[in-house]
């Protein structure tokens, strides 16, 4: 089916004509009844159709006994019916030219992951013979509440009224594409779209994403996803997103290491499945949250159109145990209390009560109780500040003397004055709501407000990132990955430290061995010490099977050393016995770089700590390309092991340039087409002090063709 008619036919179901529902029912708390329900309460403005053979009127409108009766073909059929009837009834849409249906019929994969797959299977291709797409099965349906299309059966629309507002929600579960609507609600926000997309079998959460990113009334948009099949597609939703300045939040659930079993190389399987998610919500913009309350929490920051200079934070409390708190939460996630300059000294001097010190964080005391208009002074001492970024306000206790009207009003002054964050965190819900009444977001205690701060300064963090790896020619791929023909081989170590070599990656000095007397002339052409490794397309990993003797400074010891591979390869039936003698490399750190081509999300570069922890210990960054030098410093900084790479107790600062291009030439490899390459493993890299290098002293690669 054409790409653009797809696209035409999900707009329509956003913003249909008008609807049918197949299995209408008079109950509206059933399936068949909520959705007319929904359409006639909260104000459809197109045609409703209920279909149902044994009624001639349903919840008050004319009822149809089929569709083939309609006067009209509808845009958007809603299919709640189940069995046979289901099938039936996506024949007589198609039939009839409908363009799309939601198939709320349960039952199938969810309950029988074989046949139940079949069925699917044979769903979409009843669809596709006349062009219609599906949005289901097992599906709760869709709602647009700028449009009152509300083809959806959940209960949490009962309970909780919706109001259209600036939020988008899309989610592979039911549940989850209201949860987070109920909770934005309580805070008063509203939602423009909540879908849930059910099995997937046709449209998906990625692809809905596309078109609910165009809706310019939205500012925010949260993911729920369990699988995550088309990433291109939710690659297009971000380039989409990042045109229009929206924000876009993920959970991506079900986190398994199935991944692994498509990495053959050895750090290959430090890119689990859910490790390549994390880089590609990275690499796009897209902020990973954990669970519900992490997305939901800091959505209002978004909404206010604030755009955070920095991480600088000034806390301000009547309680000295919340400003300890409140400090130890800002390092905690990666923020700072801001320092205040001389000028700013002074003014809080004169705003605050003697007892009070114009310290990060301000511990305002008691005072509040018998002077209202502190807290208003203080804000006022701090609004000029450049080197504060944001505001946030403890308030524990308030009540009967402390006049939290005003000081609600005064923060709502400091954020028109300043156009910085601000946040309340107070555990009273009269002290949050008369805060939130004033535009100012509250949390309940200093630690989630902390925490969604953070979050969001994180998020502006991605975003500018992206745009800058942009600028810089590194454009996000959107496209479906292409995978490589064949099933992949190994190269022995000389073929692919040869392979390195041409690529310009600094690889150990070294020569191919097949006698004992070609060992010891290159171990005498070289100098000691020198390494001797047996060379074999059928092992990659070689110290397990005796194949590795290290530190050989003599004739005698190279000779015994060949000796004792040549038995271990025969013994194993790895034959003819080859073997190369290498330079023993100094240096100060081991280093490692991984590279393999992940069936969904294609090329995956892994960089990080090296040697023989690598799998025990893992302390590695891992890239989607195109990426740029900053971003490999960007991912080095982030390591335990970052601090070494600037030389710690006497330790000289290591070549991290050098370094850094060994990783841009792996990733140049993975992407060159004539290549072939499915994984490249180089562990360890000897890392060396600035000006010296870096060197590859072991490598596998697999090619495929």
């Amino acid at each position: 089916m054409d790409i653009s008619h797809c696209t035409a036919l999900l707009r329509t179901a956003l913003d249909p004509r008008s609807i049918a529902i197949i299995g209408a029912s008079e109950n509206p708390n059933k399936v068949g009844g909520r959705p007319l329900r929904f359409l006639t309460q909260f104000g459809f403005r197109g045609k409703i159709y209920p279909i149902n053979p044994k009624r001639t009127e349903t919840q008050g409108l004319p009822t149809w006994a089929a569709l083939e009766d309609l006067p009209e073909t509808p845009d958007l059929a809603i299919i709640a019916v189940a069995g046979q009837a289901a099938f039936d009834a996506i024949d007589a849409c198609g039939q009839a030219g409908v363009k799309i249906a939601v198939v709320m019929t349960g039952g199938l994969t969810e309950s029988d992951p074989v046949n139940g797959k079949q069925k699917e299977r044979e769903m979409v291709a009843r669809a596709q013979a006349h062009g219609m797409r599906i949005i289901g099965p097992n599906s709760q349906g869709i709602a647009n509440f700028g449009t009152g299309a509300i083809a959806s059966f959940s209960t949490m629309f009962v309970e909780v009224p919706p109001m259209d507002g600036p939020v988008g929600i899309i989610s592979q579960s039911g549940a989850m594409s209201v949860v987070p609507y109920g909770l934005l609600r309580q805070r008063g926000i509203g939602i423009r779209h909540s879908h849930a997309t059910g099995n997937d079998c046709d449209v998906t959460a990625c692809e809905m994403a596309t078109i609910v990113a165009e809706d310019p009334a939205l500012k925010v948009l949260l993911l729920y996803l369990e699988g995550l099949p088309d990433p291109h597609r939710l690659a297009q939703a971000a380039a989409v997103a990042r045109e229009r300045g929206l924000f876009i939040m993920a959970i991506k659930s079900g986190r398994t290491a199935a991944g692994q079993a498509a990495a053959q190389s050895h750090t290959g399987a430090l890119a689990s499945e859910d490790r390549v998610v994390d880089a590609f919500f990275r690499q796009h913009g897209i902020l990973r949250a954990k669970d519900m309350r992490e997305m939901v929490d800091g959505v209002e920051l978004y909404l206010k159109g604030w755009r955070p200079r920095g991480k600088r934070v000034v806390a301000i409390s009547t309680s000295g145990a919340t400003c300890v708190m409140a400090a130890d939460a800002i390092a905690s996630t990666g923020l700072s209390l801001a320092n205040f300059s001389d000028g700013t000294v002074a003014k809080l001097r004169e705003a605050l009560p003697p007892i009070a010190l114009p310290n990060n964080p301000i511990d305002l005391t008691g005072a509040m109780l018998t002077d209202s208009s502190l807290f208003g002074r203080t804000l006022k001492a701090l609004a000029a500040e450049p080197g504060i970024d944001a505001f946030l306000t403890g308030l524990p206790v308030s009540g009967a003397g402390y006049d939290v009207p005003r000081y609600s009003r005064d923060a709502a002054a400091c954020i028109e004055e300043t156009q910085r964050p601000f946040l309340c965190s107070a555990a009273q819900p009269s002290v949050r709501d008369a805060f939130r009444a004033q535009g100012v977001p509250t949390f309940e205690t200093e630690t989630d407000a902390v925490q969604a701060l953070g979050r969001f300064v994180a998020h502006w963090g991605l975003v500018e990132s992206m745009n800058r790896r942009i600028a810089a020619g590194c454009i996000p791929y959107v496209g479906v990955c292409e995978t490589l023909a064949g099933e992949a081989s190994m190269l022995d170590e000389a073929g692919s430290l040869a392979l390195l070599a041409k690529a310009k990656i600094c690889t150990i000095p070294h020569q191919e061995c097949d006698s004992e007397e070609s060992a010891v002339h290159a171990f005498q052409a070289m100098g000691g010490p020198v390494v001797l490794k047996g060379c074999s397309a059928s092992v990659a990993h070689k110290t397990e099977l005796g194949l590795v003797h290290l530190d050989l400074r003599d004739e005698t010891s190279v000779r015994q050393a060949w000796r004792d591979v040549s038995a271990a390869m025969q013994s194993h039936g790895l034959l003819p016995v080859r073997a190369i003698v290498a330079r023993m490399a100094k240096g100060i750190h081991e280093m490692m770089i991984g590279a393999h081509r992940d069936p969904l999300f294609g090329p995956v570069v892994v960089f990080g700590a090296g040697g023989k922890y690598v799998e025990a210990l893992p302390d590695v960054a891992m890239l989607l390309p195109p990426f740029s030098r900053e971003d490999v410093k960007s991912g080095l900084a982030s390591l335990r092991m970052a601090p070494l790479l600037q030389g710690v107790r006497g330790e000289p600062e290591l070549d991290v340039e050098a370094f850094v291009d060994s990783v841009m030439r792996v990733q140049d490899l993975m992407a060159d087409p004539l290549q072939y390459i499915d994984s490249i493993d180089l562990n360890p890299v000897i890392l060396r002090p600035v000006g010296d290098g870096c060197v590859a002293v072991d490598a596998v690669v697999y090619r495929t063709g």
